[in-house]
């Protein structure tokens, strides 16, 4: 990816000023980071990572329809509240309650599967209904082996191996704000997405540097991902 100016465009990460130095690349109408320095990504992945996924697409579904309506539009669906499943396409989608689903962007299409979703929705008497996502919340994406033990430093909530299996949803606080924490992989990279409070990005992003540096661990951009 070509080093970008975040300036240049019209939607801005909450984190942007974090990402100082760092290579840019274009995500649509925004920014992503590319990579922070010339150190192996890759390995830095699986270690201990932390990503700004925040400007790629997210949105809300809720309603007695809701699944219905998400499997017309090509969705496979959790079978239950606090499940998430990966599509063929690299989006995600997790239920988080009987009839609330959070669809998450893929970074091959660069989110414009879900980024559409939200555009085409139109009201109706169809008991489904649109939750803006892009700007209530920041989402982050914690990779590598040490994720449980990082997020244990932070969470109360048992997020190892054994007790928050691939798939599994927790809507927990961490670092004293409310989160969602989805295990869902990027191929076989072991990765949590988490959401957090817009407004708390700044706080939680230092809250888990801080709980990552006995682990090696520090930001890095989407290029080893792709």
């Amino acid at each position: 990816m070509a080093t970008l100016q975040a300036r240049d465009f019209r939607e801005r990460s909450p984190l942007s000023h974090r990402h100082a130095g760092a290579t840019l690349g274009g995500l649509g109408n925004s920014v992503i980071v590319a990579r922070y320095d010339a150190d192996d990504q890759r390995a830095q992945l699986q270690r201990c990572a932390l990503l700004d996924l925040s400007n790629l697409a997210r949105v809300g579904f809720r309603g007695a329809q809701s699944a219905d309506y998400l499997r017309q539009r090509g969705y496979q669906l959790p079978e239950a509240p606090n499940q998430a499943l990966t599509q063929t396409d690299g989006s995600r989608v997790a239920r988080l309650s009987q009839n609330e689903y959070l669809l998450l962007g893929s970074l091959h299409d660069a989110g414009g599967r879900i980024a559409e979703e939200e555009r085409a929705w139109q009201f109706s008497a169809t008991a489904n209904y649109l939750l803006p996502r892009q700007d209530s919340h920041a989402w982050l994406l914690l990779t590598g082996a040490h994720c449980a033990e990082v997020m244990a430093k932070l969470c109360g909530v048992d997020l190892s191996a054994q007790a928050f299996a691939p798939g599994a949803v927790a809507q927990t606080s961490a670092a004293r704000i409310n989160v969602i924490v989805i295990n869902l992989a990027e191929g076989e990279l072991p990765c949590l997405q988490i959401l957090c409070d817009r407004a708390s990005a700044n706080y939680f992003w230092d809250a888990l540097l801080d709980a990552m540096a006995e682990f090696g661990g520090k930001p890095a951009g989407v290029d080893g991902l792709l």
